[in-house]
This record gives structure tokens, sequence and C-alpha cells, in this order.
């Protein structure tokens, strides 16, 4: 399973955008898909908002794809 940093300057991504720019998904509708599918965690905890807020040292999950964390740039 893949473990990547994303670097941003603003204060926080979006869920969808952030799983895009990581290339763990290509389009919106698939993080909808993964977060029906209960595939997507945030912090250990279960992610149901594709807009939600994720801010710099949060931990994204992916299963079966891989874990994301968020650093300040």
């Amino acid at each position: 399973m893949e473990e990547i940093n994303i670097e941003i300057e603003n204060e926080y991504i979006q869920l969808d955008q952030l799983l895009k720019l990581a290339s763990f998904v290509p389009t919106g509708g698939q993080v909808r898909f993964l977060l029906d599918e209960h595939m997507i965690t945030i912090n250990g905890k279960e992610a149901f908002e594709k807009r939600k807020k994720i801010r710099p040292n949060d931990v994204v999950t992916v299963r079966e794809m891989g874990t994301i964390r968020v650093v300040k740039k």
C-alpha cells in the first residue's frame, strides 16, 4: 500500500481535491463511490463528506490504495 505526503500552501484542501491531486481517483464521482463503499478514513474515522476540509497533519487512508499525509508547505 502506498504512503505519500502532499504539501499544501492553504489552510486546508477538500477531500475530493486531495484524492485527485494524489492520483488516487480521476474524478469526483469516484470519490463518492469510495465514500459510499466506506473505503475512506480521516485520522482513523470514517469519512462521509466529499468536500470535507483536510488540514495539515491529517492522515487520509483509502482502503486498497494507500495513505496520504497532508503537510504544510
